[in-house]
């Protein structure tokens, strides 16, 4: 991809497995990458797995949920790196069960993961892009959130609400030169999807039903995600904004 060399790549949730492979992908286009992960030890391994390899990694602890901590960890990484090119916001949570048998504290963790921590990072992140006068953001969502998904009604309210955001913000701040754009997995096999496999008889048929609706008869893989994001990060997506792409094996097809 062109013009992704030597930039500031902030990840979250780069410790997980499509975070993992993001990383990777930007290491190996030349970027420096910044991954945000909550589990330090999981950035320990994951920074040990790509140095070796010349990558250029600045591994960053911090809950994503928590404004004040995210705000002080971007701005102490941007003037360290001198300022920030990319975002990529790919953290995520959720438990599969139907909405009526859920809680309010259940929702809150569900909001705050995927709602309010996207949220956060870009109220950090988009400072230093204005200023710059140039940027690129690619927010993961779902299919969940562009469909609905069972079993998953406040992800799925979460990530549609990832979408509706994306899009005022490319709109707010395409006159600074700043890019905004969503990708939307389908089901990938991590340890996300992987856990509606404990979730007993209910998660076990949402688990086999997305495999057998998936029209190349596969689930995705972690690896298939990074092409299409570091697409829209780099300068060969410049005139591209407020886009939402699904990666997911057809099993939706929007027009």
């Amino acid at each position: 991809m062109r013009g992704l060399n030597d930039k500031v790549v902030v990840i979250t949730g780069a410790a997980g497995g499509i975070g993992k492979a993001l990383c990777q992908r930007f290491c190996e286009e030349g970027a420096r990458v910044v991954a945000v992960d909550v589990n330090a030890d999981a950035l320990e391994q994951l920074g040990a797995s790509l140095k070796p390899a010349g990558a250029s990694i600045t591994a960053v602890k911090v809950d994503i949920t928590d404004h004040g901590a995210v705000k002080q960890a971007i701005d102490t990484v941007a003037q360290e790196l001198g300022g920030i090119d990319a975002l990529v916001n790919n953290a995520g949570w959720d438990v599969a069960a139907k909405f009526l048998e859920t809680t309010p504290e259940f929702w809150s963790k569900v909001i705050a993961i995927n709602l309010v921590g996207p949220l956060n990072l870009h109220h950090a992140v988009l400072p230093w892009m204005v200023k710059a006068k140039q940027g690129k953001i690619v927010n993961i969502s779902s299919d969940a959130g562009r469909v609905g998904s069972s079993g998953e009604s406040v992800y799925s309210a979460c990530k549609g609400g990832v979408i509706a955001f994306s899009k005022t913000i490319a709109r707010e701040c395409a006159r600074s030169n700043i890019n905004v754009n969503v990708v939307c997995p389908g089901p990938t096999d991590t340890a996300l999807l992987q856990s509606f496999l404990g979730e007993g008889e209910f998660g076990q048929k949402i688990y086999e039903g997305l495999k057998r609706a998936i029209p190349f008869n596969r689930l995705g893989q972690p690896a298939d995600i990074p092409g299409i994001v570091s697409f829209l990060a780099s300068d060969d997506a410049n005139f591209i904004t407020g886009q939402v792409i699904s990666v997911s094996g057809g099993l939706t097809m929007h027009g």
